[in-house]
């Protein structure tokens, strides 16, 4: 493997550094890691974004999740033949500086960072919202610096507890699900008494099941694309268990139940119950609107719980993911060098400090600066989800022959490398297809010029670093 430069950090390497120095610990046990791969891409978007989804394309919305679906299993597929090989705190970041050179695992590594530097004051003044409107007596920025500053005490503390966190946060969310899911079952077979569900007048009887043509479900599938992005989560998580390519191999083979049943299941109920105009699934959200039709008491309590929890799961999820995103570039030297050391729980502390710090920064700018100008900056991650998949796959085809001659491969994408090759051609045709489409063209130019530019600072440090 070292032949090829694609095996771990090995033994020696870590025993040559300070102990302060790039020393992850590997504290995540079993059940976090399982529980994090089956309920880590669960986001407010199901409970409440899949109602926008469903009113673009109308129960076509169902093709648009399908076919989203079965994208991301291809892409997560492809992820996990590299992780298993190579388990690594930077994932993709790491595989695609070694299939294209320093240049790509920078582009992509601080780009993905910037995400979840963006992402996370959003995440903190939903939650924030949220709990102003039980305790409307507390301002919103109050909730949100509160609600940060615990899920970073957690982080910082040991991994251990993030895991633990998480491990709680994502049970919450499956649960919830799973029950929603057979409350509706319930209902669609005719046993709850004071419910009438025409499941057949829902899907067809208000304009046919595609309304609005064929051509929505192109857009409802790049709006659907996004709840799924946090599905690799998993890879960056389990590099720090006992048994990384163990818990990823599993992961990775049950990412296609978990999709199906969270995310197929929850739209096939919802369709069922709610007809696609009615405009609850916009007003409420899709979970809550579903809830009313039931006539579930505290319908919108329970809702507003639900995304609670999941908000602080993403949040919780991106304090970590962007910490050791940037512990792996300090690794990589493409990121400051002190960001890279760790405590003695092996915690990278600057690491999550800084990332905390920058989404601080954000979350002055969305209370501080005029609107446009945070919206700019949220421009720049708009098609981060198609960015973040195009790297993967092109990154396993390339990385492929130099896995299979070291003779490490212990998890294989099916079907290589056609499937690959047509996973890279569907990204890229979505890609043009936000390009042509007025109200997507700003965020794919955002994220393509930004990354762009990445990728050029890249290649100057990589050529400076060679003549030096």
């Amino acid at each position: 493997m070292a032949a090829f430069g694609l095996g771990a950090p090995s033994t020696e390497r870590h025993e040559n550094r300070a102990d302060s120095e790039g020393k992850l610990s590997s504290g995540l046990k079993q059940r976090h890691v399982v529980m994090l791969s089956i309920g880590g891409s669960i986001g407010a978007g199901l409970f409440v974004g899949s109602g926008q989804a469903i009113s673009e394309a109308g129960p076509a919305a169902v093709i648009a999740y399908v076919l989203a679906s079965l994208l991301v299993v291809l892409v997560m597929r492809m992820l996990g033949e590299m992780a298993c090989a190579m388990p690594d705190s930077g994932t993709f970041s790491t595989y695609a500086g070694r299939a294209y050179g320093p240049w790509a695992g920078f582009m992509i590594g601080w780009m993905y960072w910037w995400y979840w530097v963006l992402v996370l004051p959003l995440e903190a003044t939903a939650a924030a919202n949220i709990l102003n409107g039980w305790f409307p007596e507390i301002e919103v920025w109050k909730f949100c610096l509160a609600v940060t500053t615990i899920l970073t005490i957690a982080n910082l503390a040991s991994v251990k507890h993030y895991g633990e966190l998480e491990f709680w946060f994502a049970l919450i969310k499956v649960v919830a699900i799973v029950v929603f899911i057979g409350c509706g079952v319930i209902a669609i077979a005719g046993l709850i008494p004071s419910v009438h569900v025409n499941v057949s007048s829902n899907v067809f009887g208000h304009g046919g099941f595609a309304p609005k043509g064929l051509a929505p479900i192109a857009g409802a599938m790049l709006t659907t694309m996004f709840t799924f992005l946090g599905t690799e989560v998993v890879t960056i998580a389990a590099a720090e268990s006992e048994n990384p390519a163990k818990e990823i191999s599993r992961a990775i083979t049950s990412v296609v139940w978990r999709i199906s049943l969270f995310y197929i299941g929850s739209i096939v109920v919802i369709l069922a119950i709610i007809p696609w105009n009615d405009e609850s699934l916009i007003k409420v959200g899709s979970y809550q609107a579903v809830l009313g039709a039931l006539h579930v008491p505290y319908a919108k309590l329970i809702i507003g719980a639900l995304i609670l929890v999941a908000v602080c799961s993403c949040l919780n999820s991106g304090i970590y993911t962007a910490s050791r995103m940037i512990f792996s570039l300090a690794e990589r030297k493409q990121a400051p060098a002190f960001l890279k050391q760790t405590s003695r729980a092996g915690v990278p502390v600057p690491a999550i400090v800084a990332s905390t710090m920058a989404a601080f920064a954000g979350c002055a700018a969305n209370y501080l600066a005029p609107a446009y100008v945070f919206q700019a900056l949220l421009s720049t991650t708009g098609s981060m989800a198609l960015l973040v998949y195009l790297v993967i796959a092109s990154t396993q085809l390339r990385l492929r022959p130099r896995l299979e001659a070291a003779g490490e491969l212990k998890v294989r994408m099916w079907l290589h490398p056609f499937l690959g090759v047509l996973v890279v051609t569907l990204i890229a045709g979505a890609l043009i297809v936000m390009i042509w489409t007025p109200e997507h063209r700003t965020e794919v130019t955002s994220t393509l010029g930004a990354s762009a530019g990445l990728a050029v600072v890249g290649l100057i440090r990589q050529r400076w670093r060679k003549v030096r």
